[in-house]
């Protein structure tokens, strides 16, 4: 089955390790996707620190130059035809989002520069505060508090981001981004928002997770959830079993919360520790095996594998 994943780092591992864009140890190198299904891979640029500007456009390059060098494997999939071509053919699409817009340090009028650029999707913050908003991680003397939640809600540039990404046609990711934060963003929203690699806090409570709340309200607006196979935000089990089962746990609550419509994937591959039994992308048709098992229809285990994003997409993709 064809699958899109809606957040990876890979882009950012290859560019940082040097290891190969085209193979090696990375969790989603271009041939691994190839193998693997995928039918299109977003390709997060993450930003955090002084050097964070220059970061952005270091990436940038890097990435135009991968998909270059990667003919045979990826094309960019910045369009609704490209992105249905991705899903019937045999290459896999590239979207290019971004991870953190702090190191616009507050210029909105940077934002403009992204449309140019080819993002197609973005979120405020990482996992500390900028100029826009707040994240959903508390720290207390800088250790991740991961039981409590954040509530404030976006700062003034961050409220002016989002209507100027909205008018961009942006999609807005808000994994990462406070509970404060994300219930503005969603609340009585008319287009969909995002959570590229969050998982449900009913399931596992830590502060990465949605609350149902947040799965409402997502759904209400038309949008999905990206399920992260991050161990920390999926549970504490060990095997593969434990792992696809934790999964199908989160998948399931979400559906029975928000719908059929709200739930996709979004691995965070590159950006964490291997988990049990999927250890690299070539794993995904596994899972969705067991989700079949599990009692999941093919039909929704298709609107989980690709239907739900490619939905989204196709409403801001020209």
């Amino acid at each position: 089955m064809r699958y899109i994943d809606l957040h990876c780092d890979t882009l950012t591992e290859s560019l940082k390790s040097g290891e190969s864009f085209m193979g090696g140890a990375l969790q989603s190198s271009a041939e691994k996707l190839k193998k693997s299904g995928c039918a299109v891979q977003c390709f997060a640029i993450f930003t955090q620190g002084a050097q964070a500007a220059a970061f952005f456009d270091k990436s940038l390059n890097y990435y135009r130059n991968m998909l270059d060098l990667n003919v045979n494997n990826l094309v960019s999939a910045d369009t609704a035809d490209g992105l249905s071509a991705c899903i019937n053919g045999g290459k896999t699409g590239a979207i290019l989002t971004v991870e953190n817009l702090g190191f616009l340090q507050g210029d909105t009028d940077k934002l403009y520069a992204l449309k140019k650029a080819g993002v197609k999707m973005a979120s405020l913050v990482w996992n500390y505060e900028n100029e826009f908003a707040y994240p959903n991680i508390v720290f207390k003397d800088g250790i991740p508090q991961f039981d409590k939640r954040e509530m404030r809600g976006l700062k003034p540039k961050g409220r002016e981001a989002v209507e100027i990404l909205d008018g961009l046609k942006i999609i807005i990711d808000i994994s990462h981004l406070s509970d404060g934060g994300a219930e503005e963003i969603l609340k009585n929203r008319k287009i969909p928002a995002v959570a590229s690699h969050s998982n449900a806090a009913e399931v596992w409570n830590v502060s990465r997770n949605l609350t149902d709340k947040q799965i409402k309200l997502l759904a209400g607006c038309g949008g999905i959830a990206g399920i992260n196979f991050c161990k920390d935000f999926l549970g504490s089990g060990a095997t593969a079993r434990d792992t696809f089962e934790e999964a199908f746990l989160h998948i399931n609550h979400m559906i029975n919360v928000g719908g059929e419509d709200v739930v996709a994937l979004g691995s965070d591959f590159d950006g964490i520790p291997a988990p049990a039994g999927l250890e690299d992308c070539t794993k995904v048709q596994k899972l969705l095996m067991y989700l079949s098992e599990r009692g999941i229809s093919s039909r929704i285990c298709e609107k989980i594998a690709y239907k739900n994003a490619l939905r989204v997409f196709t409403e801001f993709l020209p």
